[in-house]
């Protein structure tokens, strides 16, 4: 009963045994994933994937480290994913600063016109912000991106930053991350969240949680962050995944 909001399985850190893998996740108690483009490549991908797997759902989008790709051809392109029955959002949007290009200002052109098209196309979005909370956060706002909904993925700030994106009506992603011992932040973060406003993430084939930190990462580790998740909020195991299942199907409109 465990539902992987962010996944990146047509990464080629999976082609050796991407099948494989796929295959064992009924068995291995995970009900749904939703695998995230960051690229033109990888949003046709998503789509071929969601087509192969029933428990697999998909959204589009150009990255903020790919936000040079982003143009009038590219919206109109990904308006007509969007419109797949597979297609649950439109993602992975936002700000990275972590590295100097693209430029700010190319990402935020970017991020603009995803928004506005997830508006257009009534979807939640995923948004990515690395090294960029206020930037993101006064973006989302002056946008209105709460009007579309959707999760701010991979979540790596403050209480105080949560609770904005909270007010905003965003859910709150938590991956691998917070079973590292040096995420103290985070932990204090999750403690924070409202239960019914967290969802479960891999990330995948990225940051994978203590045991297999520096490993690839995929969704059978999630029994892990969830447990993670049981501890520090005082909770059983077994009600951090009623909820985050509840509230990904909700986010992502999933009946």
């Amino acid at each position: 009963m465990i539902f992987d909001t962010h996944a990146h399985y047509d990464d080629e850190a999976f082609d050796e045994d991407r099948e494989e893998l796929l295959d064992r996740m009924k068995e291995a108690g995970i009900d749904y994933v939703v695998n995230v483009g960051a690229n033109m490549a990888s949003s046709r991908k998503t789509i071929e994937l969601c087509e192969q797997y029933s428990f697999l759902y998909g959204a589009v989008g150009i990255h903020p480290s790919d936000a040079q790709e982003m143009n009038d051809e590219t919206l109109k392109e990904l308006h007509q994913m969007a419109g797949h029955d597979k297609i649950v959002a439109i993602g992975e949007i936002g700000l990275d600063y972590y590295w100097p290009e693209p430029a700010k200002e190319v990402q935020k052109k970017a991020l603009e016109m995803q928004v506005a098209l997830a508006k257009e196309v009534k979807l939640p979005i995923a948004i990515h912000s690395r090294d960029a909370a206020r930037d993101t956060a006064d973006m989302l706002s002056s946008l209105h991106a709460g009007d579309c909904g959707g999760v701010i993925h991979c979540f790596s700030y403050t209480k105080e930053m949560a609770r904005e994106f909270l007010n905003m009506g965003f859910y709150i992603g938590i991956g691998g991350v917070v079973t590292f011992k040096n995420s103290r932040k985070l932990k204090e973060a999750v403690q924070y969240i409202p239960l019914d406003r967290l969802v479960l993430e891999t990330d995948c084939p990225y940051l994978a949680p203590t045991p297999y930190r520096g490993k690839r990462n995929s969704s059978l580790y999630l029994p892990y962050v969830a447990e993670e998740i049981a501890r520090l909020k005082g909770i059983s195991y077994e009600e951090v995944l009623a909820a985050t299942m509840t509230n990904a199907k909700k986010m992502y409109r999933i009946s």
